[in-house]
């Protein structure tokens, strides 16, 4: 039987049988297997094709099996033979249980057949014996680091080593050891998150009492309390409240993104037993379909077996409390269906995958470039040899010698920088409340070519005010309210005269709904018509008033009825939805009050003071597919039954009866930027509802497409309804919203808005917040998804803060990890040009320029501050980036970072490094140890001085990094007579040689920078003069 229920995952939602989709053609639920013999035996190519032609590759298939030799393993049968057992390994070692249906017993966990998943959260990649394992793994992955792994492991070869292992094994352990100690803070920190929600205490509801257990320790069948403002620790069917209505609001904005509470209602059954501890006393389950993923149906049975006859009480979506919402009111007390990796928000969480910028990919593949001018370059060096002895080991070695020109530290770099960047967003006073969850690509921030942005919420406050009321020969404004309050208060001055004249008026459309169509109808005052209205507005819905409770003597809440205070003041409406908010409050305003709200009842005060109270006989409630929402309720004092339905004009339009003004106001009101719904009614006698009754409840103990035959009950109330009103209600533009659209649009970027509102309606959004212009054309698509993404890699608190994001740290982190990037390349780039010449120089020699504490301080200590200070560089002020949102524009053409720029650094280095290396050569006098400090100690200058040559605008942080690695580099000299001849470096003649190379590497570059900025400025200098 658990198979045969239908699995509906979030993904494909929009795969769903669409209801109503016609008048005629409604819920015709067909036999699926009557179409599986029209199936085709084989689906070719082309499509669902039955073709000879697919028959005859069978035999040639197998052919091609018997020639399957030593040929076909070398080249490439070898790899199909690997993934296959790989893969079978790999099912073996993560064989899925099979998920099916359960019997649940209220309180019982020990009669559980099946053994379900323990609830606990975990977040964590790894364990204690994966870690290390697996962030080396990661690591290696990339063609940069397995690369230097290469490299540093070829020094265990005596033949290979050209220098002390430290030279490689230093930086390279240096990287290792960075990404280690962040990858075990990440993982200690997920350690700590999942640590904290499994231990988070609940009650436990027992035999002998209340118990506490932690979340961790939950098992299917158990009862648990949850508090208001709580966590629901686990998939649970919601049994008692302590609201007197039954029912309670929960937060869904952890599972589906949405901030409205939703409405859930208990099990009749259990929340009319007397007591709590009557749950133990009865014999009752539930009956749950598989677990599955989409978080909005759900289809079981509430069962009681101690009763005759058996209590059966169907169970839907709304008797559910999934896993990581939150109690918004009362306490709610539930039994336990799915735990752990069962329950709906596991289900709908994937892994987080390691996200790659575009910037990392073209850095990446410069990375690439460089290794094969590496190559390239050793190749030649080998071939001036003349390839003479052992040429390969001395092609290797030659690779050894030039490795800098890919830099390790390349990686490590633009993670600490892009670390930076995201703790400047967080520390940013102007955009408070921004949260930066993924550190891996703030800089394509710097680049967006597109913004998607949702519409009610994001560009509006999801906060509705009523507008307009139509009714059809007559409409009603903000201007003209008074006058519909005017009739409200008419209405009821005679007391209970006047409401029998509006129950007699019900009462003759009830006797004439028997009628036929074409019987005459007699056509009802204004009057009447706006009081209809205005009560149907008043009764169909989901709101629910609440009113504080007064503290009691002790500081704890008092729940007595004689204590509360039922005055307008203290009272505040709840619900799902902020339009049913606003049309209640809407309601209150013009004199009819709803003052109460349980499970089975509904009161409102007319503007006299008097209660009239209603029974709600059923209720149907809005969801996507169907764009409406229902009510039966049943007049205390006059017994009559009335069916009120609201909902979107385009089902609603079949639904009521026929019109001719409908279509035209819903478009005018969209046109005005109104949110319409069309609100109808249907009165019922008593043999009518009966009927529907039997047959509804019929419907929904289905355990086999429950969800299609309640819809075509529900579908056959559903005929020549009466059109009471259309009404229209304002979801404001949040602050700012205007200019900031039109900012981005300056900058260059393409803006979508996503809604699911009408065609006319969206386009007046759009054009009243400048999204486009008054005559452009608007292109819309309608499909709209309901789950809204938690994994968001950059979270603001308003629309408004998104233009600073873009154009003022989105745009410095573009820039400055391309210059970072291009420098860290430079600095290998100079040095490998430098070793080369040196080979050069004397006869092609795989002898290393610099060895030991050279190489690793001149990566790290030397030079390491300066150029990481270049994150601190900004070009303009955050309030010229805003002022001028051209500038932006400019980023996404990519030119901070292509292939010219990568060439002019590389002809950079190209011409420092023959500079410094040459003018050594040619300057030193008598030892060659004084070739090695003249040509370092220029390198490092030069180092500093191109840092000073690239940075725009001055902070002082980036002063004490240069003048740091200076006193550094100095202070080191005293301990570096392995390398440096201490008596020549305190001269004047070092000093000057010193200075003269450094100067000849360093000022026509200072020169051309001056021309350029003087003859052919950037637009950012225009500005900034």
């Amino acid at each position: 039987m658990a198979d045969s229920i239908p699995l509906h995952p979030v993904r494909n939602l929009q795969k769903r049988q669409e209801y109503y989709p016609g008048r005629q053609s409604r819920y015709q639920v067909e036999d699926e297997s009557s179409s599986l013999d029209e199936m085709p035996l084989m689906m070719s190519e082309e499509g669902f094709e039955n073709d000879e032609s697919d028959y005859h590759t069978l035999p040639r298939a197998r052919i091609t099996q018997k020639k399957r030799g030593l040929g076909w393993f070398v080249f490439g049968g070898w790899k199909l033979l690997c993934t296959s057992c790989c893969d079978c390994l790999a099912n073996i070692c993560r064989r899925k249980k099979q998920l099916k249906a359960r019997m649940v017993w209220l309180g019982h966990p020990e009669k559980s057949e099946e053994k379900y998943p323990k609830n606990a959260i975990k977040n964590q990649k790894y364990n204690l014996f994966t870690f290390v394992p697996g962030v080396l793994y990661q690591q290696f992955k990339f063609f940069l680091n397995l690369y230097f792994l290469v490299v540093s492991c070829s020094q265990f070869v005596p033949s290979l080593k050209i220098g002390y292992l430290y030279t490689y094994w230093a930086p390279l352990g240096f990287v290792m050891a960075v990404t280690i100690v962040r990858e075990a803070l990440d993982e200690f920190r997920r350690y700590q998150r999942d640590e904290e929600m499994n231990s988070q205490l609940y009650s436990k509801l027992t035999i002998r009492g209340k118990v506490q257990v932690k979340s961790s320790d939950i098992q299917v069948g158990d009862l648990i309390i949850v508090e208001k403002n709580q966590r629901i620790p686990a998939d649970m069917i919601f049994l008692r409240t302590s609201e007197k209505s039954g029912a309670c609001f929960i937060r869904t904005d952890q599972l589906d993104g949405e901030t409205d509470w939703k409405l859930r209602v208990a099990v009749c059954c259990t929340q009319r037993l007397p007591a709590l501890g009557d749950l133990f006393t009865i014999n009752a389950h539930v009956y749950a379909q598989k677990p599955q993923m989409d978080i909005h149906s759900f289809e079981g049975t509430f069962t009681r077996e101690d009763s005759d006859p058996f209590i059966h009480e169907s169970l839907s979506t709304e008797n559910t409390l999934w896993a990581s919402t939150v109690v918004a009111s009362g306490t709610v007390i539930g039994v336990v269906i799915y735990t752990g990796k069962e329950t709906r928000s596991v289900m709908n969480t994937s892994n987080p995958k390691n996200k790659v910028g575009l910037l990392d990919l073209e850095l990446n593949r410069l990375t690439k470039a460089l290794f094969l001018a590496l190559v390239v370059l050793s190749v030649v060096m080998v071939a001036l040899q003349g390839f003479v002895g052992p040429w390969y080991r001395y092609l290797f070695r030659f690779i050894l010698l030039f490795s800098y020109i890919i830099p390790i530290s390349l990686r490590v770099n633009l993670d600490m920088g892009k670390a930076a960047y995201g703790w400047m967003i967080m520390r940013d006073d102007n955009i408070p409340g921004t949260v930066v969850r993924t550190s891996t690509i703030p800089e394509e921030l710097g680049r967006l070519v597109y913004l998607l942005t949702d519409k009610t919420g994001t560009l509006t406050q999801n906060e509705m005010v009523f507008k307009r009321l139509h009714l059809g020969t007559v409409s009603y404004g903000t201007d003209t309210m008074d006058e519909i309050q005017s009739h409200i208060i008419g209405s009821y001055a005679q007391g209970n005269s006047s409401h029998s004249y509006s129950t007699g008026s019900s009462a003759s459309t009830a006797s004439s709904s028997k009628t036929t169509s074409s019987a005459p109808k007699v056509r009802k005052s204004v009057h009447s018509r706006i009081h209809e209205a205005v009560k149907a507005i008043a009764l169909c819905h989901n709101v629910t008033p609440v009113y504080e409770s007064r503290a009691g003597v002790n500081g704890e809440t008092e729940y007595a009825e004689a204590d509360q205070d039922f005055s307008d003041e203290n009272r505040t409406y709840q619900a799902s939805s902020p339009d049913e908010v606003a049309l209640v409050q809407w309601t209150q305003s013009v004199g009819l009050t709803l003052v109460s709200r349980d499970l089975s009842s509904m009161q409102l005060k007319t503007p006299g003071g008097q209660i009239l109270p209603f029974i709600i006989l059923q209720v149907f409630p809005f969801t996507s597919e169907s764009k409406r929402m229902g009510i039966i309720v049943r007049d205390d004092s006059s017994g009559e039954i009335t069916f009120y339905m609201k909902g979107a004009d385009v089902v609603m339009s079949s639904i009521v009866q026929y019109n001719d003004w409908l279509e035209e106001e819903c478009g005018n009101m969209a046109r005005e930027g109104l949110r319409t719904l069309v609100v109808a009614k249907k009165s019922l006698t008593e043999e009518q509802y009966q009927d529907f009754e039997n047959r509804y409840n019929q419907a929904k103990l289905s355990v086999h497409d429950r969800s299609l035959k309640v819809a075509a009950v529900v579908e056959s109330l559903e005929r020549e309804m009466e059109l009471l009103c259309l009404t229209g209600v304002e979801d404001q533009l949040q602050a700012d919203v205007r200019p900031t659209l039109e900012m981005l649009r300056n900058a260059g970027i393409k803006i979508w808005m996503l809604t699911g509102d009408k065609l006319e309606t969206a386009t007046c959004i759009a054009k009243s917040s400048h999204l486009v212009s008054r005559n452009q054309d608007v292109h819309i698509f309608h499909p709209e998804g309901k789950q809204a993404s938690l994994a968001a890699d950059f979270s603001i608190t308003q629309f408004k803060h998104i233009g600073r994001l873009l154009m003022v740290h989105g745009r410095n982190s573009y820039k400055r990890s391309a210059a970072l990037g291009q420098f860290v390349i430079h600095r290998g780039l100079i040095i490998s040009t430098m070793q080369a010449v040196f080979s050069s120089v004397f006869y092609f020699a795989s002898v290393p320029l610099y060895q030991g504490f050279l190489m690793v301080g001149y990566a790290t200590i030397y030079t390491m501050f300066p150029v990481f200070s270049l994150v601190l560089d900004q070009d303009v002020k955050p309030e010229t980036a805003i002022l001028y949102p051209e500038l932006y524009k400019d980023l996404t053409k990519g030119r901070s970072l292509s292939f010219k720029t990568f060439l002019i650094w590389v002809l950079i280095s190209i011409y420092q490094g023959g500079i410094l290396m040459y003018g050594a050569l040619v300057l030193f006098e008598s030892e060659f140890v004084h070739v090695v400090a003249i040509s370092f100690t220029a390198l490092i200058l030069t180092e500093l001085l191109m840092v000073a040559l690239t940075i725009r605008t001055w902070h002082w942080l980036m002063v004490v990094g240069e003048f740091l690695s200076l006193g550094c580099y100095v202070a080191s000299l005293a301990f570096l007579n392995e390398y440096f001849d201490v008596a020549f470096i305190t001269t004047v003649t070092f000093l000057w040689k010193v200075s003269a190379i450094t100067l000849v590497s360093c000022l026509p570059l200072y020169i051309l920078k001056y021309l350029k900025r003087k003859f052919s400025p950037p637009s950012y200098s225009k500005l900034t003069s």
